[in-house]
């Protein structure tokens, strides 16, 4: 299945380490939606947003894979799915169920999101305007 990473999940020996079955595919922009981070855990998530896209990753997984997401992402309780077509193919990501006030990230956090921003090579100017939570 067709997996979009958007926040820590971008860090590539990360996501390998979490799902063994991973492949990189490539990068890809979700329409739509901006990125903003929030909830204790001060985690990344997306909301919609009109004329505004998230930078990510898009990510073969397998059905394991999956599942192992779905405890890390402590699915359905933080986080639910969303799926959307991209050139016709379903994909499967996170959002988080409960759409508290913006909470900038911890240190340790945001260093995992910016290294995966380098390794998907994916614009930071996105990322920057998140984290000073700009409309």
């Amino acid at each position: 299945m067709l997996y979009f990473a958007y926040g820590s999940n971008l860090h590539h020996f990360q996501m390998k380490r979490r799902c063994k079955d991973s492949i990189f595919l490539k990068k890809i922009n979700l329409k739509g939606f901006k990125l903003t981070f929030r909830s204790k855990y001060r985690a990344a998530d997306i909301e919609i947003k009109k004329n505004s896209i998230v930078p990510g990753a898009l990510f073969e997984i397998s059905k394991s894979d999956e599942k192992k997401l779905d405890v890390y992402e402590d699915y359905p309780v933080l986080y639910k799915k969303h799926y959307f077509y991209y050139y016709g193919k379903k994909v499967m990501t996170y959002t988080m169920v409960k759409k508290s006030p913006f909470k900038f990230p911890t240190e340790r956090y945001l260093n995992i999101v910016k290294k995966g921003y380098k390794d998907c090579n994916l614009d930071y100017i996105i990322l920057k305007k998140a984290l000073l939570n700009n409309e």
